[in-house]
């Protein structure tokens, strides 16, 4: 059964950090990419950052590059994604997402995200 596990989110004051964990199990975790997405009220969902199990490969959106970074560790049949967030903005606020996808060496489009985690809420606001 794929379980997506999300937490971490929280308030945080603008300039602040917060690390987001994604707990991954289920599936063939050696060609799986996990992404992490954010939804902000009236707003459409887009991608944040992704990296592939495989090779450790990391893909940032632009708005995000150099304040955020994604790592993992792996487990016996888990992998922990940890979405590691600084600097952060009032913009940031969103309900934050991990998903997962079939790794096939490139960065997964959104629509190839079969599994999707619950959602954890990260609001910046001083």
């Amino acid at each position: 059964q794929v379980q997506l596990v999300e937490s971490g989110g929280g308030l945080v004051q603008p300039g602040g950090s917060l690390t987001l964990s994604c707990a991954a199990s289920g599936f063939n975790l050696d060609y799986v990419a996990i992404g992490w997405f954010r939804q902000a009220p009236g707003k459409e969902r887009e991608g944040v950052s992704c990296i592939s199990n495989f090779d450790g490969t990391t893909y940032y959106e632009d708005s995000v590059k150099g304040r955020f970074t994604i790592s993992r560790d792996n487990a016996k049949n888990t992998v922990t994604v940890f979405l590691h967030m600084n600097s952060l903005k009032p913009e940031d606020t969103a309900l934050y997402y991990c998903a997962a996808a079939r790794w096939l060496g490139y960065r997964p489009l959104s629509s190839e995200f079969d599994y999707w985690g619950q959602g954890t809420q990260v609001t910046v606001s001083s």
